[in-house]
């Protein structure tokens, strides 16, 4: 374990044994313990037990003589891997040592059980150095293997739980490794609605393709989660890198088709055929004519679209604004369909009000001059049919 490999270069550290010897170490027991550390430095444990030995052999030994023979005990056991031998060390410094020492040399003895597998000694000393107040990082991972290998998960989601959350209070990033144990074991007790929120977390704090790829896989199965986002799902796939399959890429163009949005539909399209998923098989005939097809459509939304934004301008409901607004954005006139957006959803009237203002938010991130004001209008959806977790997922891609 970790907490013993760091013991032992403690001990061996440049001028230990100095110090040591000049808090009252004989000259008979600190050569050779001062021999021990060199062979430790030079990789010979082995060797290094055989001068600790030596050293122990000396009659009428002090406490801090039995002390210091112990901690380089402890250290060169450890490195020749007799951890019998390094838990009789520690377990002698341990009675030795005053309260402030005890927790630490708990600690590498509850590590030490471990390596043997003998959980309930590791988790005996390791509850001591906790009553004791020791808490460190290197205590915590530790807990979190022995309830992993007891198959104890509630207690792992308890105390990872814990540890995010006062992580979060105290306005830090939660560790990577809190978040994974708690959703391992959210996944393991069934509780998948705490598991989504973690993932979430993990995706907001250490936004790795791992995890936009568990996240996106399981959005669409949320309850409550409305079809109609089947296309915003893929979008987050293609700008977080997470789509690679063939069907992906011509699923998400059919369906910006079907939206009006043909200059989307080109522009995945193409990057199908740059990823080498699209234009090549016997499928790729078929990915030619959808090509050909998106080139005819945007050639005609293009020569109508100033002529649907007059009549969009004469409807009282913004819907049909807010729906011409972004294909200019698609089109690549962020500016004009940020103003025709922000015009649907002033005259009201919307069948989703969240939409409008999920596809502002999305508009205001594709221009400089608006990304600052995009974060907000993105935090500002709230529907919780989908239009919410999308809103936030572009808050973590931020600008593409």
């Amino acid at each position: 374990m970790k907490t013993l490999r760091a013991l032992t270069l403690a001990l061996i550290a440049a001028g230990w044994l100095t110090a040591a010897m000049a808090q009252g170490l004989r000259p008979e027991v600190g050569k050779p313990l001062q021999q021990a550390g060199e062979l430790l430095r030079a990789g010979k444990a082995k060797e290094a037990l055989t001068k600790v030995a030596e050293a122990e052999r000396v009659p009428n030994r002090t406490s801090a003589e039995q002390l210091t023979i112990d901690r380089m005990k402890a250290a060169a056991a450890q490195r020749a891997g007799d951890v019998n031998t390094a838990i009789r060390a520690l377990e002698s410094i341990h009675a030795t040592v005053g309260a402030a020492e005890k927790g630490a040399t708990a600690e590498q003895l509850a590590s030490a059980y471990a390596q043997q597998r003998n959980n309930a000694k590791a988790t005996e000393w390791l509850d001591r150095a906790t009553q004791g107040g020791h808490n460190t990082a290197t205590t915590r991972q530790l807990q979190a293997y022995l309830q992993s290998v007891s198959g104890d998960y509630a207690a792992i989601a308890r105390d990872a739980g814990a540890a995010v959350a006062a992580a979060e209070q105290a306005g830090r990033r939660p560790d990577e490794g809190d978040l994974l144990r708690l959703a391992d074991a959210q996944q393991r007790t069934g509780n998948q609605a705490g598991y989504g929120t973690t993932l979430g977390k993990l995706l907001a704090n250490y936004p790795k393709k791992d995890y936009w790829n568990a996240y996106l896989a399981r959005l669409p199965r949320k309850s409550g989660f409305a079809p109609r986002f089947e296309l915003d799902v893929l979008r987050l796939r293609l700008a977080s890198g997470t789509m690679e399959k063939t069907e992906d890429y011509m699923e998400m163009a059919q369906l910006s088709l079907q939206a009006g949005l043909s200059a989307e539909a080109l522009r995945v399209i193409d990057q199908g055929y740059k990823a080498g998923a699209l234009g090549t098989g016997p499928e790729a005939p078929r990915h030619q004519r959808l090509r050909d097809l998106a080139l005819k459509r945007d050639a005609e939304v293009r020569a109508k679209l100033p002529d649907l934004a007059s009549e969009a301008a004469a409807v009282k409901e913004g819907d049909n604004l807010v729906r011409v607004g972004y294909a200019y954005v698609s089109m690549g006139d962020v500016d004009r369909g940020i103003e025709l957006i922000q015009q649907g959803i002033a005259k009201g009237g919307l069948k989703h009000p969240d939409d409008a203002r999920l596809r502002l938010g999305m508009a205001q991130l594709q221009s400089s001059k608006t990304r600052g004001a995009a974060m907000q209008t993105l935090r500002g959806v709230k529907a919780t049919d989908g239009a919410a977790d999308i809103a936030r997922l572009w808050t973590v891609l931020g600008p593409q």
